[in-house]
C-alpha cells in the first residue's frame, strides 16, 4: 500500500474516532499551544493534524491529498514523501505555538499544512501541470495556482476566523524548501521546466 493510502486511511479512522467514538481523544490530540509550552505536549505538533474538525474539513484535506500526494510520492519517493509529510505537520504547527503561546483558549485541528506541503512539493515539480477548480471551465498553472493561494492565504491570515491560515503559509513553504534541501535535482528540473538550462 501507498504512504499516501495509509496516511489517507489514518487520518479517516483517528478523525472518526475523535468526532464519533471517542470524544475525549479530541481533546488530547488537538494542538493547544498554550498547553504544549506548559506542559510540554510537543507530540500534539504531529497528533492535531490525524483530528479533523468534521467531515468537511477530513473530505477536502483527504481529496487534495490523494490527488496530488499519489503522484509526489511516485516523483520523490515512499522515504522522502514520508518526511516531508511528518516534518509538515510540524513545521506547518510552529507558526502557532509561537503566536498563540500565550492564549489558553486558542486550538487548532487538521492536516492542513502538511497537506499544502505535499501540494507545494507538486507544484515545484510540476510548474505548468494544469490545477482545475470547481466551476472553472480551464486548468490554471500550478505555479499560478500556488502564487494565488498564498496571497489569498497571507490577506486571509490578518483577518483571523476559524481557518489556520498560518498553517497553509508554513506548509506551503516547507513544500518547496523541502525539495530544494533534500530532494536531489530539484532546483536543475524546475529550471528545465522552463527552458532555463
Amino acid at each position: 500500500m501507498s504512504v499516501t493510502i495509509s496516511i489517507i486511511v489514518a487520518n479517516a479512522l483517528i478523525s472518526l474516532a475523535a468526532l464519533y467514538a471517542v470524544p475525549q481523544m479530541f481533546e488530547k490530540l488537538m494542538l493547544k499551544p498554550h498547553r504544549v509550552v506548559r506542559e510540554k505536549t510537543w507530540y500534539e505538533l504531529v497528533s492535531s493534524g490525524f483530528i479533523h474538525a468534521g467531515m468537511g474539513h477530513l473530505f477536502l484535506n483527504m481529496f487534495v491529498l490523494f490527488f496530488f500526494g499519489l503522484v509526489l510520492e511516485r516523483t520523490i519517493g515512499q522515504g522522502h514523501f514520508l518526511v516531508l509529510y511528518f516534518t509538515g505537520l510540524i513545521v506547518s504547527s510552529l507558526p502557532s505555538v509561537y503566536r498563540h503561546k500565550d492564549d489558553p483558549e486558542f486550538a487548532t485541528v487538521g492536516a492542513s499544512g502538511a497537506v499544502e506541503g505535499v501540494l507545494f512539493g507538486f507544484i515545484f515539480l510540476f510548474p505548468l501541470e494544469p490545477i482545475y477548480i470547481m466551476f472553472i471551465p480551464i486548468g490554471i498553472p500550478s505555479i499560478i495556482f500556488g502564487a494565488l493561494f498564498l496571497i489569498y492565504s497571507v490577506y486571509a491570515s490578518k483577518g483571523g476566523g476559524r481557518i489556520n491560515h498560518e498553517a497553509h503559509i508554513a506548509g506551503a513553504i516547507w513544500g518547496f524548501l523541502y525539495l530544494i534541501l533534500f530532494v536531489p535535482n530539484t532546483i536543475d528540473h524546475f529550471l528545465s521546466v522552463f527552458g532555463l538550462i
